[in-house]
């Protein structure tokens, strides 16, 4: 305000004798929910001060010049009448200012009210009393609606010149009026013309339309200039706020309403708070109730929030634009209100839920939620008569992490705070975890494994937060939250958080479990000293005869060493079915959806938003649990034949010795099978007796045919590799080599005119069949097709050695018994010299596979170590290099594997000797460096080609390292037998722990059923009853599911 002026339509009060005038800030809010100040002039009374043999006067100034601060001095009159200040008269107290209520005061004056709301909530579940149909006139249960639903409401329209000439609180008072009470009827001990307000007070009046003051308005009102305020008569009539306590702000899903509300005035009527709520109206205040919100909209929003993570001020601002899509603004905020009553709201759903009627006390840590269905529970899904601790399928498995996503900040009043539910869900109780904190000091310790964050880390601190995030334990194999076990982070992810969060969860319904499978992160290193923190703290307990078998993810086992695999996989522990240890990770991605909106929120209402939406996670968890059962068991059946045929196909490739060492749980041992090279079959054909027929020395002479095919097949591929216009040094080497075989040959099948027992002169007979030759070499990689036993056939010896004689160094047809067939051998007596080449042949496979199998794995080695970390180009130029060699070297011994498959069956070999050396096929050829890495996270379930089972010893033998590769390849193989069998067993017994838990649930609730019923309580008797049939209905589900899938078979027995 300007100096020496008073604000348009202010009554001025002016320097007054006696009074210092001061100016008051006055906030109000508008109709539209707005924020506005104004200023007020108030006069206060001023001592007079006499100063003996000396006064002083001041000029006189403008009513506001010393307002802003106490003052001494006084304010000259109109008549220059000097004001004194006595020095000795007492100072004036100023009138205390009432503080305003926080969010904190109004749910402690809730909490009285507790116990009534939820003994009312649980009365409206019951049907009304006489349940008398008013068409029909009977008793029983609705079966159409009539359409008559809004019959006894008084909505009448109001035109608009009836708006004009009636007061607005005579035109709202003939809209719905809502009677609390009498069943929505009046109340008999009401006035008819006048019903006492909600909240106590009288009814204001009102200016009238010409500004008079009406009838009841205060005689010194300061009257007020239009321009200077709002005009609200711009306000649409439904946006109004009304003037008058007795009309209630109802916000329901369909927007907010103001409805004139009339309690009932009886003298044994319920207090005010208490009428709305039995209407389905939860007041928002208990001293002067002005706000409600229906039921319906309550569980909407707690729905929403659930689902869609809707904050509580994105909602109410839909329902702004739900009452007026154009003024949503003008619409009044009770978007405060609205975070208070869903507290309110969520405690009352969960004590109802619970079966908490008449126990408000927590009767232990974590009573208000749920746990897991199908996770053994000793006296809930599990029988006395279970030996629970010899049998390893009562192995509790839970698996522990953090969530840094779930930050909160530091809060303005922490000492004022109000706990609904404190440890009562799956957030630990604060003060103990306090206390806990500052008692236990954090020791940093160094990891032997590799440099994680979570360790690393543990000791960074963030100063503008109250919490960096959340750790919980979670059930590990159908990710279930551990009730009272989610603590808060102050700094890192640090192991006293996660260690009182791990005790706490090991604490819920264990009586009799003795065996705990643990899945975390950093396991090699938490583990260490679990037992020792534990013994150190006066706060923390575990059982020292619990055995704890410490696991590390699937996901998260390929970023620890080499070591952490075969040790920590889930793979490789006993009793863990076939589980990945990972399935917290999508528990977090649920709770991120509302731990955005929890960032700023004061702890106990953080604390119950996040107990609420895991309690939501497990009751979906609870209710879809024999579907999942279904899906896992059926996997598992199928899973379990393809691991048992893979792990049988490994076993007999292995030599007891290493089957001892690598398994040590085989119970007997097969024979040594090592395949024999072909140097190793000639040897042993030369040191026996030369065979009836055979000339000596066929072997040798059988061999180096043998060597001059794998000759020819090599260098058809070189050239193919240099392509038509090679170099002339390459040219140059082909020439070479092309020479060297040529004589070879030539003395080959000079030799072989000797073993075949062949003149001179050939025989001259037309015996040719017409069979096109085949072509091995430069398609024989690229087109399987052109490979073929034509040239193999029954040809006789004048056509081989005939084709064999050519110059061509490149022409498949040497005079071996395999050119002839088994037929012509046995018919000209070769039989025995082809019987030597089969076993050769064999040999040579051997030989060929051999060598594939060392390229393969050099290859993924190469891959791993040299091509991925190459930084540059040369480096990457090289590595490839090395590829491109390898490449040669898988296409040489594939051609020549096949070269020898075709000899074999033409010369005859049986189903025994075709079925080990099966048919080599592309994709067999293909080398994944994860296959040969011990912790490959894509290749848990996966199974070596046959070829790679052929001749383990003589692998190992050759390059150490294969040992290993074979050893771990070995134990996947029976580790997966092993887990598939385990979680086909482990699935079946979780059918009928979930069965036994559903009916543990149907159980109890029919004995609350029936104290309430003999106490003659009809709403909880109600509620009891139908929460004792949804479980029910949930135990038959999971019985005709199992029944489904296992018809001849009922291992449920009721009545546990």
């Amino acid at each position: 305000m300007a100096k020496g002026k008073a604000r348009k339509g202010m009554t001025m009060i002016g320097p007054t004798p006696g009074h210092r005038v001061k100016q008051l800030e006055v906030r109000t809010r508008n109709a539209s929910g707005r924020n506005r100040s104004r200023l007020v002039e108030v006069a206060i009374k001023e001592p007079v001060v006499t100063t003996p043999g000396r006064s002083k006067s001041f000029p006189s100034s403008s009513p506001s010049k010393y307002s802003r601060s106490p003052s001494k001095y006084h304010l000259q009159g109109e008549e220059g009448v000097e004001n004194s200040y006595v020095m000795n008269d007492p100072p004036v107290e100023p009138l205390p200012i009432p503080r305003k209520k926080t969010q904190n005061d109004y749910i402690r004056e809730w909490l009285p009210y507790r116990e009534d709301f939820l003994h009312i909530l649980l009365d409206l579940e019951a049907p009304p009393l006489p349940r008398i149909c008013k068409i029909c006139q009977k008793d029983g249960v609705i079966q159409q609606w009539t359409g008559n639903f809004f019959e006894d409401s008084a909505l009448h329209m109001v035109s608009e010149d009836a708006i004009e000439d009636t007061d607005p609180q005579d035109y709202l008072q003939t809209g719905l009026q809502l009677h609390l009470g009498h069943g929505g009827a009046p109340c008999p001990s009401a006035s008819t013309n006048e019903a006492p307000p909600l909240s106590g007070q009288s009814r204001p009046t009102t200016a009238g339309k010409d500004g008079d003051q009406t009838k009841g308005d205060r005689q010194d009102t300061p009257t007020m200039d239009d321009d200077e305020w709002e005009d609200v008569d711009n306000i649409p009539l439904h946006l109004r706020p009304p003037v008058g306590s007795k009309h209630l702000t109802i916000v329901d899903v369909t927007g907010v309403h103001f409805v004139l509300v009339r309690p009932c005035q009886c003298p044994n009527a319920e207090s005010y708070p208490l009428q709305p709520f039995r209407a389905k109206l939860c007041p928002s205040t208990f001293d002067k109730p002005s706000t409600a919100f229906t039921f319906s909209v309550l569980d909407d929003f707690l729905r929403d929030n659930v689902e869609c993570g809707t904050s509580g001020m994105n909602y109410y601002s839909k329902l702004r634009r739900v009452t007026s899509n154009v003024f949503p603004h003008l619409v009044v905020d009770r978007y405060r209100e609205l975070l208070r009553v869903a507290r309110q709201w969520r405690l009352l759903k969960l004590l109802k839920w619970s079966g908490f009627q008449d126990n408000m006390n927590p009767s232990k840590d974590g009573d208000l939620v749920i746990f897991c269905a199908a996770c053994p529970q000793p006296g809930i899904n599990v029988g006395p008569t279970a030996n629970l601790d010899e049998s390893w399928k009562y192995t509790r498995v839970v698996v522990m992490d953090g969530n840094f996503k779930a930050e909160h900040m530091h809060e303005r009043r922490p000492d004022d705070q109000v706990w609904l539910m404190d440890g009562r869900g799956f957030m630990v109780r604060n003060p103990p975890y306090q206390a806990y904190l500052k008692a236990t000091p954090h020791i940093t310790e160094k990891s032997s494994c590799n440099n994680h964050k979570a360790i690393s880390q543990a000791s960074a601190s963030r100063g503008k937060l109250n919490s960096t995030g959340v750790g919980a334990t979670a059930c590990a194999r159908h990710g279930c939250f551990y009730p009272h076990s989610v603590v808060d982070f102050q700094k890192g992810e640090r192991q006293l958080n996660m260690d009182y969060s791990l005790t706490h969860a090991l604490s819920y319904n264990m009586t009799g479990i003795e065996n705990v499978l643990c899945f975390y992160d950093i396991n090699c290193a938490y583990m260490k000293n679990l037992r020792r923190r534990i013994e150190s703290s006066d706060l923390l307990h575990l059982p020292p005869s619990l055995r704890i078998t410490a696991g590390i993810g699937m996901w998260h086992v390929h970023g620890h060493k080499k070591e952490c695999y075969t040790r920590y996989s889930p793979l490789f522990i006993k009793g863990a079915g076939w589980v990945d240890g990972e399935i917290i990770e999508t528990l977090w991605s649920t709770l991120n959806i509302v731990s955005a909106s929890t960032r700023g929120m004061t702890s106990p209402h953080r604390q119950e938003l996040l107990d609420f939406q895991m309690n939501d996670s497990n009751f979906m968890k609870m209710i879809r649990m024999a579907d999942s059962l279904s899906r896992k068991l059926k996997t598992a059946r199928a899973s379990v034949v393809l691991a048992r045929d893979a792990f049988e196909r490994f076993n007999k490739a292995i030599t007891p010795e290493q089957q001892r060492n690598w398994g040590r749980q085989e119970e007997t041992a097969l024979l040594r099978r090592k395949a024999p090279t072909v140097h190793a079959v000639e040897l042993r054909l030369l040191e026996k007796s030369p065979r009836q027929g055979v000339h000596h020395g066929a072997a040798s002479w059988i061999t180096r045919g043998l060597a001059i095919e794998e000759a020819e097949i090599i260098l058809n591929i070189y050239r193919k590799d240099n392509g038509p216009n090679p170099s002339e040094l390459k040219r140059l080497t082909i020439a070479r080599r092309a020479e060297k075989l040529s004589a070879d040959r030539s003395r080959f099948i000079a030799d072989g005119r000797i073993y075949l027992r062949v003149d001179d002169e050939f025989e001259r007979s037309d015996e040719s069949d017409g069979r096109t030759d085949l072509t091995l070499g430069q398609d024989t990689l690229d087109d399987e097709d052109a490979v073929s036993n034509d040239g193999y056939s029954d040809s006789s010896l004048v056509e081989v050695f005939g084709r064999a004689s050519s110059n061509d160094p490149t022409s498949p047809y040497l005079p071996l018994p395999s050119k002839f067939g088994s037929a012509y051998c046995k018919a000209k007596k070769l039989h025995r010299l082809a019987q030597m080449e089969l076993e050769l042949r064999m040999g040579q496979a051997n030989d060929a596979l051999h060598g594939l199998r060392l390229a393969l794995a050099d290859k993924a080695v190469i891959f791993r170590g040299v091509v991925r970390p190459a930084t540059n180009y040369s480096m990457r130029t090289r590595a490839w290099q090395m590829i491109h060699s390898i490449d040669t070297s898988v296409k040489q011994c594939a051609a020549i594997y096949r070269q020898c498959r075709l000899a074999m069956i033409s010369l005859g070999a049986d189903s025994d000797i075709l079925d080990r050396y099966q048919e080599l096929q592309k994709s067999h050829l293909s080398a994944t460096a994860a296959a040969f890495t011990q912790g490959a996270h894509d290749h848990r379930d996966s199974h070596l080609p046959w070829f790679w089972t052929m001749d383990i010893p003589k692998d190992t033998d050759s390059k150490s390292w294969l040992s290993e590769f074979y050893r771990i390849h070995w134990l996947r193989a029976k580790a997966a037998k092993d887990r598939w069998e385990e979680e086909n067993e482990l699935v079946t017994s979780e059918f009928v722990w979930v069965v036994n838990f559903f009916q543990y649930r149907a159980k109890r609730w029919n004995e609350i059923y029936m104290a309430k019923k003999l106490a003659g309580n009809r709403g909880a008797a109600c509620y009891a009853a139908r929460q004792q049939a949804v479980y029910d209905r949930l135990a038959e589900q999971a019985e005709l599911i199992w029944q489904g899938m296992n018809p001849d078979d009922n291992p449920f027995h009721h009545g546990m």
